[in-house]
């Protein structure tokens, strides 16, 4: 015997179905190519217009072939079908393609579930609060539109409010786990490269990489002073050094046998807190220079601070600099020659100029002076948009004919002048400066806050930090980027000076952001361990740790039974129900008793052919308690007369 069709999908439930789908696909439209966001809307459009018209769905070799020329169109764009960005396109075209095969209850399921499990792919990107609500609101969606595949008679309100209190109950049980469920160092799995954010500074300089970088109002990291913090002027957020030039672009060049960096005269300490955002990078930002840091670091011969893992997670650290310092006075020869390292033949004007300031000065720190000087006195221009350089002479071509550029052509060319004068000097990436969000009291420190400045060596200084771009344009370093820059400049929006209240209210959106940050997606094992020790739980092993999850579990549900119950048994009897169960009560002293498998009717027919004299009362009795119980509409008048009718009833012969 085949098993009963499963009845077609109504109308509202498609809606919903749609719905669901829509709303997961809708956040990665900012990820997925834009063939893929227009083949999607199509789909959805395309299905919305079916079950509005009623026409019938594609056939399944149809549906075949666009699918597997879908998926086909996602292996040429990105070369693999695995990964996190090609998944989760192949994953969004499945998902939309779901929608047209939609016939009976189980391929309704079938859409649900895979929503479930496509919602939680937003976290391979960012894990910000925004999304966090925004999924929340989706699974609102999901769970209301199971609800109605299984009772399609409810009325959409009804259904959402019992997916909310679905939700709402959900909510002390997740916390228990969030609290409590052991945290792991690194993930469960290991996930492609893809996976991990990159954005932020490179190990690579060239003609317009800065300038890109400080398109981004992204956040780098955040920053809490433990006291005054440092004038804006005095915070240097070092990053990668750069030591080799091959004519076009910067990089840090193969790195020497490490050497602990030394340091003397040191003064001006400050503390601080860094809470930095994943980059998928192995360097940690820290102020020049640091003596001090919490995490699982290591710091190189040119003061560059290197993570033992790439920060593939948002990492949270504490650390001391000097601000007043003299470091490496010693340094080794092989160091100062690599600080020394030009192409040879290649922008011959520059080397020109080196050579007669090298000549004209008594020592090093001079020929720094005549550099700096020739920045501030010619006309040289602070842009984000400078004229491209091109060909092997660039440094040429920046010095003496375009004269604009961007902190990396003014950091490079100072480097440039300095290695042909014979003066040690090398390119350092950062970040200047932040802005101070006074209601979460810390710094923001954006990617458009990235900058390049130089250092040089001199033998009574060690290695000095130079910043050509405060020559030509202090107000970058003293009052950020905006104010070095015109009105017209191409800068990202939270990078300029906004209005009062917009200024206001997105310091307030960021510093509720931190909050999540810091209490929700940094609680790590360390902060898990900190809080459990308050409760005298920082010795457990995982067996205990699933012990007391299962216990805290097992409490919370008998909580929840218990209000349950305790509603059940604080609630009015039913006097319907009360009354019936007085007349089965008159009846059993009769000699009748009800089995407990009858229903009333059943009940009183029985009695009726043991008892023909009691039967027209009984059944009349019967006929009463079946309406006034189980009718839509209740009528307090037929009720009374119905318990007065069993009072006076008597079973006696």
């Amino acid at each position: 015997m085949s098993a009963p069709a499963s009845p077609p999908l109504n109308t509202p439930l498609l809606y919903g179905l749609l719905s669901s789908v829509l709303m997961v696909v809708a956040p990665h439209a900012i990820h997925l190519p834009g063939w893929e966001i227009a083949l999607c809307a199509a789909l959805l459009v395309w299905r919305f217009h079916l079950t509005v018209s009623g026409h019938p769905l594609p056939g399944r070799l149809l549906l075949t072939a666009l699918t597997l020329a879908g998926a086909g169109c996602i292996l040429g764009q990105y070369h693999t079908l695995f990964g996190r960005d090609a998944g989760v396109a192949l994953l969004m075209l499945l998902a939309s393609f779901k929608l047209l095969e939609l016939n009976t209850r189980r391929d309704a399921v079938a859409t649900l579930l895979l929503a479930c499990f496509v919602i939680i792919t937003n976290f391979l990107y960012t894990q910000s609060l925004a999304i966090g609500l925004y999924m929340l609101a989706t699974l609102l969606v999901i769970v209301t539109t199971w609800i109605q595949l299984y009772a399609p008679g409810c009325a959409f309100r009804p259904r959402l409010r019992i997916a909310a209190t679905l939700l709402a109950q959900a909510i002390p049980l997740m916390l228990v786990l969030f609290v409590l469920f052991p945290r792991v160092q690194g993930p469960l799995w290991g996930l492609p490269n893809d996976a991990f954010a990159r954005s932020g500074l490179d190990d690579r300089m060239s003609p317009g990489s800065m300038g890109r970088l400080a398109l981004s109002d992204e956040v780098a990291f955040r920053v809490v002073y433990q006291g005054a913090p440092p004038r804006r002027d005095q915070m240097y957020w070092r990053g990668p050094v750069l030591w080799h030039f091959d004519g076009q672009t910067w990089t840090a060049g193969r790195a020497l046998d490490a050497v602990q960096p030394t340091f003397a005269d040191i003064g001006q300490p400050v503390e601080y807190t860094v809470t930095l955002e994943p980059n998928n990078k192995p360097w940690l930002f820290v102020l020049d220079m640091p003596d001090r840091i919490s995490t699982a670091a290591t710091m190189h011969e040119d003061f560059q601070v290197f993570s033992a893992a790439p920060v593939n997670a948002r990492l949270r650290y504490e650390a001391r600099s000097q601000l007043a310092f003299r470091a490496n006075l010693e340094e080794s020869h092989r160091q100062l020659r690599r600080a020394l390292q030009l192409p040879q033949g290649i922008n011959p004007r520059t080397r020109q100029l080196a050579a007669e300031w090298r000549a004209a000065s008594p020592d090093a720190a001079a020929v720094v002076r005549r550099a700096l000087d020739y920045f501030n006195r010619q006309e040289f221009h602070y842009t984000l948009e400078p004229p491209p350089l091109t060909g092997p002479n660039g440094m040429d071509e920046f010095l003496f004919a375009t004269r604009q550029g961007f902190c990396e052509h003014y950091a490079a060319a100072f480097v440039f002048l300095m290695r042909a004068a014979g003066v040690p000097a090398r390119v350092v990436n950062g970040y200047q400066g932040g802005e101070y969000n006074a209601y979460g009291n810390y710094y923001i420190v954006r990617q458009s806050d990235a900058h390049a400045w130089a250092e040089v060596w001199l033998a009574d200084k060690g290695w000095l930090r130079v910043d050509p771009t405060a020559a030509i344009a202090p107000e970058r370093v003293e009052r950020g980027l905006s104010a070095a820059l015109p009105d017209n400049a191409a800068l990202p929006f939270l990078a300029r000076d906004p209005p009062q209240w917009l200024r206001e209210l997105r310091l307030n959106l960021d510093s509720v952001t931190n909050r999540w940050n810091q209490w929700v997606i940094g609680y790590d094992s360390e902060r898990q361990f900190a809080f459990l020790s308050r409760f005298g739980l920082d010795s457990l092993e995982w067996r205990q740790m699933a012990i007391n999850i299962l216990v805290a579990l097992a409490a919370l549900i008998g909580l929840f039974a218990l209000f349950m119950l305790r509603r059940l048994i604080a609630s009015r009897p039913d006097q319907t129900q009360a009354a019936w169960l007085r007349l089965c009560r008159k009846l059993a002293r009769a000699g009748l008793p009800r089995e407990p498998h009858e229903g009333p009717w059943d009940y009183a027919l029985r009695v009726s052919a043991a008892r023909p004299d009691l039967s027209a009362s009984v059944q009349d009795l019967a006929a009463r308690y079946i309406t006034l119980r189980y009718a839509v509409a209740r009528d307090p008048h037929a009720r009374r007369e119905f318990i007065r009718a069993v009072r006076r009833f008597s079973a006696r012969p």
